[in-house]
Parts: structure tokens; sequence; C-alpha cells
């Protein structure tokens, strides 16, 4: 599909060597008609008129006239009264197609995979009219690169935030805006590494890839901890020489459990004895359930926690925000690390989230979230409760996912071909393993991104499946 340009003359690069010897005219439709066999200009474009053309390229415009004429009659183009001149149908060809990822033959009936909100809910008015606000109302100086810890409005804004909704120990200085928790995972791992930091500790389950990829990154040895019902077993950790470890103690992923109070204190006890760093993922903190809020880990040590967070979940993935809650002793040196980095994250989006938190918009999202993701959990309780009622589910006090404990023998792998099969996608949490092993056998059922009729029917189609009995 050709592009369309406004109104205003699309502009064409043609380069012409007027110490050649070769007449202007014959380069000018030499240099057409490559543009279009290769490619460059696609069937139906339009190109520039005549006039703008002949003003660009500095020749008459009966040359450039009489160029587009004999392209025409070649078959190249096509003029129409009242149009603008294009390619015509058929003229020329395409440059090789990018491979493309392989897409399902067929859509699912529903994808239950984890970690992607409601994207149908994001609030595109609410932002629209943050982005207008912040563009209105923004100084000029904003538009420079500014300060490598992002901007110091957006800073203001999140440190009152997590103040009040996370009971975190926040001052904007030790604020770094960031492009999402992979980058923020990335730059405190780089920074502890110049530290001397050799090793880095992960929940098991958790997330080994991102934590692993991260680790390689910055030159660090990752190593897998286990999670038992209590959250990270400290005693563990500390039997490492992990002078570092990511934690998501709020709602542990992929468990779904939330790190106990003795634990808690373990934790930060085990840092501070071992001059080490809590690196705090505070995933799915703003949707629960069952339970009252948890406040962030950070507050019970800011001088050893970096609670990262981001909107990925709250908003959209794609606004790629984030932030770092840092040591005071860290802050220089993960701003200066953003910045050799990136330069800063784009300062319009950081400035439009500023104004959407501080106008209430904010939580009135979340909490117009929050019933829609409790509605949808309910449709999958009652959904597995008529389909597979002997299934045990856990990990569903917060967040919007849950964790389904197959029946013994039943093989994790299998189950999910099947019901791609039978066009549901299910995952297994062999994933989130750090040794990828399918036994015991549960699937992670993410059912942010999915409608409530969408969860009945998918489940309705796999429950057998779920039972064991096929």
């Amino acid at each position: 599909m050709p592009v369309e340009w406004s109104s205003s003359p699309p502009e064409l690069l043609l380069a012409l060597d007027r110490g050649g010897g070769r007449p202007l005219r014959t380069q000018v439709e030499h240099g057409l008609r490559e543009a279009i066999r290769t490619g460059r200009l696609r069937v139906g474009e339009r190109l520039p008129s005549s006039r703008e053309l002949a003003r660009t390229l500095e020749v008459s415009r009966g040359l450039v006239q009489e160029c587009y004429a004999q392209l025409q009659a070649e078959g190249y183009l096509v003029t129409r009264a009242g149009s603008a001149t294009r390619v015509a149908s058929g003229a020329g060809g395409a440059p090789p197609a990018l491979p493309r990822a392989e897409r399902p033959a067929s859509r699912l009936l529903a994808d239950f995979r984890w970690g992607v909100p409601d994207l149908g809910s994001f609030p595109v008015r609410d932002w629209l009219w943050a982005v207008r606000e912040a563009a209105r109302t923004m100084p000029v100086a904003d538009l420079d690169y500014g300060d490598a810890r992002g901007s110091a409005v957006l800073r203001e804004v999140l440190a009152g935030y997590l103040r009040r909704v996370r009971a975190a120990v926040a001052d904007p200085e030790h604020i770094v805006v960031c492009s999402g928790y992979a980058q923020g995972l990335g730059l405190v791992l780089g920074v502890l590494a110049d530290a001397g930091v050799r090793s880095v500790a992960f929940e098991d389950p958790g997330s080994p890839a991102t934590v692993g990829a991260a680790a390689a990154a910055a030159g660090l040895r990752a190593v897998a901890v286990p999670v038992d019902e209590h959250g990270i077993d400290v005693r563990a950790l500390a039997a490492t020489d992990a002078r570092a470890v990511v934690v998501t103690p709020a709602h542990q992923w992929p468990t779904g459990v939330a790190l106990a109070p003795e634990r808690r204190v373990a934790l930060v006890e085990w840092a501070r004895r071992r001059d080490a760093f809590v690196l705090e993922d505070d995933y799915d903190a703003e949707f629960r359930y069952d339970r009252g809020p948890v406040g962030v880990l950070q507050g019970l040590a800011p001088e050893r926690v970096v609670a990262m967070g981001t909107v990925s979940k709250s908003l959209a993935p794609a606004l790629r925000i984030g932030w770092m809650l840092c040591p005071p002793a860290l802050a220089g040196a993960l701003a200066e690390h953003k910045h050799r980095s990136d330069r800063g994250t784009p300062a319009l989006d950081q400035l439009a989230l500023a104004r959407l938190i501080e106008s209430g918009r904010f939580d009135r999202h979340l909490r117009r979230m929050r019933a829609t993701y409790a509605g949808r959990r309910a449709v999958l309780l009652d959904a597995l409760g008529a389909h597979a009622p002997a299934l045990t589910v856990s990990g569903l006090a917060a967040g919007f996912h849950a964790v389904a404990h197959l029946p013994p023998g039943v093989d994790e792998h299998r189950v999910t071909t099947a019901a791609r099969e039978r066009s549901v996608g299910l995952y297994g949490i062999s994933g989130c393993r750090a040794s990828r092993a399918t036994a015991p056998a549960q699937l992670v059922l993410g059912f942010g991104d999915v409608g409530e009729r969408a969860i009945a029917e998918g489940i309705a189609a796999v429950g057998r499946l779920l039972a064991g009995r096929v």
C-alpha cells in the first residue's frame, strides 16, 4: 500500500552530475526509472509536482515536464486531470520483503498469555488530554536533553505517589526515570558490576531469561534461589556468593505469593550483613483482591533497596516508562549510566504521565481496571469450577494471572500443544524455571488481555485437558 503524504509536496532525492557531460534530462529520466524499478517509489505513490521537483533540482520546469511525459509514455507514470502524478500500476518492482514472524493459521479462541494488561482499556482520551496539557505548558527548556535522571516534574510527582500509595521512602533526587523494567534492571546491574559485584541472585521460578540476559550483559553470574509459599528462601540466598538479588515481594512472579513479613526482615538483614543490594520489582502491586495493600520493601531499607516500577501493567507496555527509586549511594552512577545509554527517556511522555497522575485520572483508571480484572478473575474461577473442578489454582490474590496445578502424571507440553489444536493458548510454568523442568506440571493462566466471554469459552474448550482426562 503506497504511503499517502500530506497535501504538501513530497520530497524526492535525485542526484545530478552537472560536470559529467550527460544531459540533465537524461539523468532525471534515469533517476526516476531506477527509483521505480528498485521500489524506492512504490505503485500508486505520488511524485512531486513538476514545479517542486524543478525547484529542488535547480532545473527548468519544462525539463521536468518532458521527463514526466516520457516516463508516462513508457508506462512508468500516470497522470490524471486535477490529480498528482503517480507511479503506474505494474511499473517497476518492490525491494525484497523482510522476513515476518509467523502467525497462527487461525485466530485463537482465547489466549491466556501472561504479563499483558487489557490493551483495549488503555485510557486514550485521558492520555491525549495529558499529552496536550504537557505540550501546552512545558517550558521550551524541557525540549533540551535535560537532567539524566529524567524530568524533574515527573520525579516530583512519582515521589509523592510512591510515598502515598506504596509507603516508599521517596526523594525526587534519588529517582531515575528509565525506559521500562528491562532497561532499569540492566542499568542497575551495570552499576553494581562496576562496584565489584560478581553475581546476582533471582527467584526460581521467576524470570531467568530476563535476569540472565541482563546479568550476562553486565558481566555477572546469575544464581537461582528457590521460592516457597513464603517467598524467596533467604537461607538459600545466604548460601550463595551473590551481593545482589532480584525479587518480586508484592506479588511473586509467577507463583503469586507475597513475601512473608519475617522473610522481608531477613532479606534486609542479609543485604546489610553482605553489603548487598535488593532489586525490588514492584510487579502487580496495583491490582489486589483478597488482601490489603503491601508496601514496598524499599520502605524498610532505602539504603539497600532499589525499587523499580513501570506503567507497563497499569497502562500499557508500549509507553516504555519506568523508574528506579535508588539508594543515595547508587543514584549518581545510575543517572550517569542512563545518560550514556540513551541520553534520556522522551520528555513529553514523562510530562504527560506526571499530568495523568497528579490530575487523579491515573488513580481513576486503576480503580476501573481493578474492577475489570476482578470480574475476569471470577469468570475464570467459575469456568474452572465447572469444567475442571478438581484442578488446584493459586496466585490469584493479586495481579491478572493464576497458576493452575495440573494433576500428577499430566505432561505440561502435551497439554499446551493439545490446547493450541483447540485454538486456545496455554503456557507452562517451565519457562519460568531456571532448569526449564516441566515437573511438577503447572500452567500460568494470564487473563489481563482476555475478555470474560473468551475466558469462559476458552476454559470450556480445554476443560478436559486441564482435568487430565485427555
